[in-house]
């Protein structure tokens, strides 16, 4: 277990880390995409009949209607009131807002997305990495006593580890405001630990509709939190922060045939992991277990040269380097079908031989 503390900076590069890396960078077109976490290549069917249909009205400002409509479904799907329901332009509007909670010290769990920490840092806020060593299991103790804002996620990107809610629980101190990035949330049968549902007042849960519903080029989720929390993160937000496209598909995807949707897909998701994991456990790569998102991280030794390999013979995957906490021997691979999988354990297969 390590603490790094990290001045707030302009520059989204921090200790050699590219904060601003993410898996669309090295999912070069033409590849076989193993780098970004988004399932397809675009909505269900049924999904772009809805946004279809939604089209005509593109000519009207957004409607205050369509907004209150999707909030109160998103507040029916979790459970909540619809005044702890903030519609987002996508999880990452979620942590852009985070500097208006003006913390005095942010701690952020690493290994994991670094949006958050650019975010932050971009605001001048001061900035303390917590990493977590093998198998990046969450300590609270680790956490510094006087950081009044800790973000992490759940399941966390790129580890694929799925903390207990009690565990996250533990990190609540008086005075402290906890964040969770569920943004794959949905991507796990049952959602077991997810705090969406039944957070206290000091926890903000950020959830992302653009992985599991494919919708990353549409920027749609939301953020669940007591209604004082919600007021302080929109506090100079423009007017008509989304559109009327990103207000249809929140409330969509949020109704319950859609949620038992993405149910079913969570259970295909757990079963493409499971045999993904065997299929190159067998070939001796290491994955980071046990998995529970929809990704798996691999140490494969010199990656550099394994992604340069991989991209020869036609398939991108995620570097991890620019996670903290991680190093040069480490891969992401999102969770695929059986036959693009087999492709890419194929390839590693190979791919490690010369490397070796």
């Amino acid at each position: 277990m390590d603490t790094t503390p990290a001045d707030g900076i302009d520059d989204p590069v921090s200790d050699g880390i590219d904060l601003r890396h993410h898996g669309d960078v090295d999912a070069v077109p033409g590849l076989l995409d193993f780098a970004v976490n988004v399932r397809g290549a675009g909505p269900p069917d049924w999904l772009a009949e809805r946004l279809a249909a939604v089209l005509p009205t593109l000519g009207r400002y957004p409607s205050s209607v369509a907004e209150r409509a999707a909030r109160e479904q998103v507040a029916a799907r979790h459970g909540r009131s619809p005044d702890e329901v903030l519609l987002l332009a996508g999880g990452a509007e979620g942590f852009a807002m985070l500097p208006r909670l003006a913390p005095r010290l942010a701690a952020l769990i690493h290994p994991s997305f670094t949006e958050p920490e650019y975010a932050l840092r971009q605001a001048g806020v001061p900035v303390q990495r917590v990493l977590l060593e093998r198998p990046y299991l969450l300590d609270a103790a680790a956490v510094p006593d006087d950081a009044d804002l800790v973000v992490l996620g759940n399941p966390t990107n790129p580890t694929s580890v799925l903390h207990p809610a009690a565990e996250i629980l533990a990190l609540r101190r008086p005075g402290r405001i906890v964040v969770v990035d569920e943004a794959f949330g949905d991507a796990v049968p049952g959602e077991p630990e997810s705090l969406a549902a039944a957070a206290p007042p000091d926890v903000l849960v950020l959830r992302s509709l653009t992985k599991t519903f494919a919708l990353a080029g549409l920027r749609c989720g939301y953020a669940l939190g007591h209604p004082d929390l919600l007021d302080r993160l929109v506090v100079g937000r423009p007017h008509w922060p989304l559109g009327s496209l990103q207000l249809e598909a929140i409330r969509a995807c949020s109704e319950p045939a859609a949620v038992a949707w993405a149910e079913r897909e969570a259970e295909l998701i757990a079963a493409e992991r499971a045999e993904m994991v065997t299929l190159l456990t067998d070939v001796g790569i290491e994955v980071t277990g046990p998995a529970r998102a929809p990704f798996l991280l691999l140490r494969v030794g010199d990656a550099h040269r394994v992604r340069q390999a991989l991209n020869e013979r036609g398939i991108a995957v995620r570097r991890c380097d620019t996670f903290p906490g991680l190093d040069a021997d480490h891969i992401r691979v999102a969770v695929r079908a059986a036959r693009p999988a087999r492709l890419l354990v194929e390839a590693l297969e190979s791919v490690l031989e010369v490397v070796a």
